[in-house]
């Protein structure tokens, strides 16, 4: 009987927002560099970041593809393209279809945005449909982390929430789903079970590890509590078709080749787990 046939490894991005404070060409050049699959690019205050021009042309030069947009969704980046979220969504599915990039990310809406949260599910499946861009929503985490008053009612990603109606996307329903394994730490929710619940539905990942911790940590992956190999091999050895990107907080690296070498790091841990293990059963996402 002939061994199945070898899965092509699933591609290995790098987050602009890893080499901050650097700016978005730093990442073109270390992907590049380092033998990244693609970037990733965070859109916020650096202005080639808004530029689409500019990052075509950063892609061109360097041989590294736009494999997705982040939209300016963070508190620091209300303002960047517009101060209404919907047109900055808008704005990051149109940067995306022009750069070639198959998925947007983008956070749940804060509670003060009450027109754009009560409409955010609609506006997201209607700008999937007209643009076939997968806008994948970030499951984010409480500023105050859940306590045992919680967990004792059944409750997910509870707490004190700055997002509405959850920072836990899988209680909505939406098509598409970003795992961020560092805000699953923050929330104190399991990602592998998060992962489970996002199902065929996950289509992109921010790779990084946390302690479990309130704050939003992005150690290198396998620098903390979380199973980061767990779920890459579960990535690598189910059905997962998305992309996997490495955002990681590198601005305490003092050198340029410090800050290298940390992401040649997350590149290889994130290599050898994906690798499909051909003797034990898929896991099914």
């Amino acid at each position: 009987m002939s061994e199945p046939p070898h899965r092509p490894a699933v591609p290995v991005g790098l987050s602009s927002a890893s080499v901050w404070p650097q700016p978005v060409r730093a990442a073109f050049e270390m992907a590049a560099d380092l033998g990244y699959d693609g970037v990733e690019v965070m859109v916020w205050a650096d202005a080639t970041s808004q530029d689409v021009s500019a990052l075509r042309r950063l892609a061109e030069q360097h041989g590294v593809p736009v494999l997705a947009v982040h939209a300016p969704c963070l508190l620091i980046t209300q303002r960047v393209w517009s101060p209404e979220p919907e047109e900055r969504l808008r704005r990051a599915v149109v940067a995306a279809s022009d750069l070639g990039a198959t998925t947007v990310v983008v956070h749940p809406p804060f509670r003060w945005q009450r027109r754009y949260a009560e409409n955010f599910d609609e506006l997201v499946a209607d700008l999937e449909e007209a643009s076939g861009i997968r806008i994948a929503v970030e499951n984010m985490f409480p500023i105050r982390p859940p306590n045992s008053w919680d967990r004792l009612r059944g409750t997910r990603a509870s707490g004190l929430s700055a997002f509405r109606p959850s920072p836990d996307p899988t209680e909505v329903g939406f098509r598409n789903y970003t795992l961020d394994v560092s805000h699953a730490a923050a929330a104190q929710t399991d990602p592998l079970e998060l992962m489970r619940r996002m199902g065929e539905r996950l289509a992109h990942v921010h790779l990084t590890d946390g302690t479990g911790t309130p704050s939003d940590e992005h150690l290198l992956p396998g620098h903390g509590s979380q199973p980061c190999a767990e779920i890459c091999t579960a990535l690598g050895s189910g059905g997962y078709t998305g992309t996997v990107i490495i955002e990681v907080n590198t601005r305490k690296a003092k050198t340029v080749d410090q800050r290298a070498a940390q992401l040649a790091e997350a590149l290889l841990f994130a290599r050898l787990h994906l690798e499909p293990l051909r003797d034990t059963p898929d896991f099914q996402l």
